[in-house]
């Protein structure tokens, strides 16, 4: 049964969509869907990294033929932007402000805490940065102290 409602849910995604989920490895749907009801630890919604999504913009802002829809691998967000990658490999950074309405297509990962391989490149991520800053600190404390005799 679950195996029909998986294939039910691709047939149904637009061409755009069903192209990304392929080629992001089919991930198993049926792990990664949204969870509204139940006890609240269990619940499970919302925008994650790699979900494919389709982004309505404001008409007010667009030029007249303009498509107003558009759809995508979500990157990231920022506090001012929300990254898509297109389905045609263009990389999108999309004013919130300019943002009307962002459907959830479907998940292709796990939610945040679930995900090993997302928490394994957080923390790598966390000590990549921390390295990066501490080389910052060390040539900038070196330009500031030439000054000064040892």
């Amino acid at each position: 049964m679950d195996g029909n409602r998986t294939a039910s849910i691709i047939k149904n995604l637009p061409e755009w969509a069903k192209k990304m989920y392929i080629e992001n490895g089919s991930p198993d749907l049926k792990e990664n869907e949204d969870i509204f009801h139940g006890p609240l630890i269990d619940r499970k919604h919302g925008l994650r990294k790699d979900d494919l999504i389709e982004i309505s913009i404001d008409d007010r802002v667009l030029p007249k033929n303009e498509n107003r829809k558009i759809g995508g691998m979500l990157i990231g967000t920022t506090r001012n932007s929300v990254d898509v990658l297109d389905a045609d490999g263009n990389f999108l950074s999309i004013s919130r402000d300019r943002i009307v309405q962002i459907k959830i297509i479907i998940h292709l990962r796990k939610t945040y805490l679930e995900d090993e391989e997302l928490l394994t490149f957080e923390k790598e991520d966390m000590r990549r940065r921390a390295n990066v800053q501490e080389k910052a600190e060390k040539n900038a404390e070196g330009s500031r102290d030439g000054h000064i005799w040892d």
